[in-house]
């Protein structure tokens, strides 16, 4: 997996990243949700087709510039990002009906939500991608003065590996045990009420409002803050995983980027047709846990993306299908 970032020998395709980024956040809330208002289905499908259309885009350059494996990596991470963040989703649905957001107000939220995101998920990408490069066995052991081994293990991607394998094992057998929490007692809550004096109620879409000559935050603040420490626990898996796809770090942010970008659209989607992922989680439970055994295993026998983009569009197809097929009571 040692490889030549992109970044290194086509840094022209960051400043393309960049752009493409930076203009559509700029139309996407200056724009075409300047005022706050109930995303419809057709609205969501249509900015959920323009966010697709733009990863896909960027790979095709990434197909042009750098080869076929660097096209398969940015795929593989992508859907993989994609897939695990509709796990995320869920929550989201659960922490807006527990603080009553008004339909109107969610776009908000999840669109400074991802801004954070866009800054955490670069700090763990860069960061880890360095540590991994640390941490293969045989380097530690040429800088103590001993020998090698026939194979060389990475110590951190071993440990992500049997992490994944047991988050998989986790997800497959969790219930509903999210849909009883106190999400005012979550660490983001906390800390919003640690620095401010919260109001009791909300003030249309705005983090801050005056009562009785006082500043005081909203509880929208509130949410957006829970929102984000739910995205940095779920990055804790997905993270992960892509590091088991590429070792460029360009290609896992960019990915990883174009993936978040797009749950805004897909959250108001999940949010109206709930009953077509309501098997998701199994299809997520065996992602994470091949994923896992592919970074185990990658020291003596590595996968090629290909495969594993393979494996992923069928056990999201089947997931979805079958969530079709054998839908949900009601009640649940």
């Amino acid at each position: 997996m040692n490889q030549h970032p992109i970044f290194s020998e086509h840094p022209g395709l960051i400043v393309v990243f960049a752009i493409a980024v930076v203009i559509m956040l700029l139309l996407d809330l200056g724009i075409f949700n300047k005022k706050s208002h109930v995303v419809t289905n057709k609205e969501a499908v249509t900015w959920s087709l323009v966010w697709i259309s733009l990863a896909m885009i960027f790979s095709g350059l990434v197909y042009y510039f750098a080869g076929a494996a660097k096209f398969y990596e940015f795929q593989s991470a992508y859907w993989i990002e994609k897939a695990l963040s509709v796990d995320n989703l869920f929550v989201f649905i659960l922490v807006f009906k527990f603080f009553d957001v008004a339909n109107q107000n969610k776009h908000k939220v999840l669109f400074w939500g991802i801004i954070g995101a866009l800054v955490l998920r670069a700090i763990f990408i860069f960061s880890g991608a360095f540590l991994i490069e640390l941490t293969y066995l045989n380097k530690l052991l040429s800088l103590a003065g001993l020998e090698g081994f026939k194979y060389d293990i990475n110590l951190i991607m071993t440990a992500f590996g049997l992490f994944l394998v047991y988050a998989g094992v986790k997800s497959w057998s969790s219930g509903d045990e999210d849909d009883d929490e106190d999400y005012n007692n979550t660490r983001g809550a906390r800390l919003i009420r640690k620095f401010f004096s919260v109001s009791d109620k909300y003030d249309g879409d705005k983090f801050f409002t005056i009562e009785n000559g006082k500043k005081l935050a909203t509880p929208l603040l509130v949410v957006v803050a829970v929102i984000e420490f739910t995205d940095l626990l779920f990055a804790v898996d997905s993270i992960p995983a892509i590091f088991a796809i590429s070792s460029d770090p360009f290609i896992l942010y960019t990915s990883n980027i174009f993936a978040i970008l797009g749950l805004r659209a897909l959250f108001f989607l999940l949010d109206n047709f709930i009953h077509l992922f309501s098997k998701l989680q199994y299809g997520l439970a065996i992602i994470l846990s091949f994923i896992g055994i592919k970074m185990i295993i990658s020291p003596f026998y590595h996968i090629e993306s290909i495969y594993s983009l393979l494996v992923i569009g069928c056990v999201l197809l089947i997931s979805v299908l079958a969530s079709i097929l054998m839908p949900e009571p009601k009640e649940a």
